[in-house]
């Protein structure tokens, strides 16, 4: 007998397209729950079954050997059209399925139990099934852990779909955010080039640097996936970019120790060494003169991790403790008190350093703002 069409056939189609889990490879967390379906029901088969148009679709599968079929011989179609359980002691006896030759022909299947996978709005879209090549009938137990296991897969799917509209979204944001930094940088570029006097220029001047170390930043964070990533190598990487951008004539080099921390803890912690070569620029090579910047990142005896900014410019400040003054300096010194770290200033014959320590603790939680 062949499976009818749903009768809200073109809903529950668009449905299973939205969660984007056709024709996707294994994985791990369906398999697993087809295996424990088998074992506890004790039978030879499982499937997650999606019924796409015009065929059914393993999304996991033992104890068969194909990923899909046609629906005009699917026992899961069938079951997508009654309640949310089906169990059909033996195929043999039933009209549904009596003359399907996956059950009529020997070996075939004799037993079938399935629980149907809904979407939130009470739409199937397929189901989590059990089969036998022999007549049998599951015991409540079974039959409730059946159910289990079809939520389970559910809960999955609403994940999966869940994490995909995130990742969309952050595409459209970084999209945005991109956009805007970009529409800034050329007005504030615009109005520098039209200034006439030299203080306003060279403050518009700072103020485009600045967004321009930002748009760095944020192209380097949106790279990154997950909770957490290599500080050591966003910062190398962000090292690379402000070499690209400063004045000819400066080199800017940059070693950094790994150390594990979230987007939000690494992006203060970009802001600060981008603050930190931009102050040296500015004081160490105010005149045009070449020279180095030096960038190191490491762990102290005490496991902290410890920032220092080295140049070699000809720069006249005395000795001090504290860094020198600029247009980033709040921004530099706000992020070193989100991250409850310290920052001090030296200069020495061989030019200025400026070093900043993090206790390293309070760089694996989440950063948030002081109050």
């Amino acid at each position: 007998m062949t499976p009818d069409v749903h009768p809200q056939e073109a809903a529950r189609l668009g449905a299973l397209r939205r969660y984007a889990i056709l024709d996707t490879p294994f994985e791990r967390d369906y398999d697993d729950v087809v295996d424990l379906a088998r074992r506890i029901c004790g039978t030879p088969a499982s499937t997650i079954t999606f019924i796409d148009e015009g065929r059914q679709w393993f999304k996991a599968v033992v104890g068969l050997g194909n990923r899909d079929g046609p629906l005009k011989t699917s026992l899961c179609a069938h079951a997508i059209l009654a309640d949310d359980f089906v169990e059909i002691a033996d195929t043999w006896d039933d009209p549904r399925t009596s003359d399907n030759p996956l059950c009529a022909n020997v070996p075939g299947c004799r037993f079938y139990a399935g629980v149907v996978l809904r979407t939130g709005d009470g739409l199937p879209i397929g189901t989590l099934c059990v089969l036998d090549f022999a007549p049998r009938v599951l015991d409540d137990l079974q039959r409730d852990t059946l159910r289990l296991l079809g939520a389970q897969v559910m809960r999955q799917l609403d994940l999966r779909a869940t994490l995909v509209q995130a990742e969309m979204l952050r595409r459209e944001i970084d999209h945005r955010v991109k956009n805007s930094l970009q529409s800034v940088g050329a007005f504030v570029r615009l109005q520098r080039r039209a200034a006439t006097n030299i203080e306003v220029t060279a403050t518009l001047q700072a103020v485009e640097q600045q967004i321009e170390a930002v748009a760095l930043l944020h192209d380097l964070i949106s790279e990154a996936t997950g909770e957490q990533l290599d500080l050591g190598d966003y910062l190398r990487r962000l090292t690379a970019l402000l070499a690209m951008i400063v004045p000819a004539g400066i080199a800017v080099t940059g070693r950094f120790a790994p150390l594990a921390a979230g987007p939000a803890v690494a992006t203060a912690i970009g802001t600060i060494v981008n603050e930190l070569v931009a102050n040296a620029v500015k004081h160490s090579f105010a005149a045009g003169d070449r020279g180095q910047i030096s960038l190191t990142g490491a762990h102290d005896d005490t496991g902290n991790y410890q920032i220092e900014c080295r140049d070699d410019g000809p720069s006249t400040t005395p000795a001090v403790s504290t860094p020198r003054d600029g247009l980033g300096l709040k921004i530099m010194t706000a992020s070193i008190r989100q991250l409850n770290g310290a920052i001090v200033g030296e200069q020495s014959a061989s030019g200025y350093c400026s070093r900043v320590t993090f206790p390293a603790p309070a760089l694996a939680l989440p950063l948030v703002a002081n109050r």
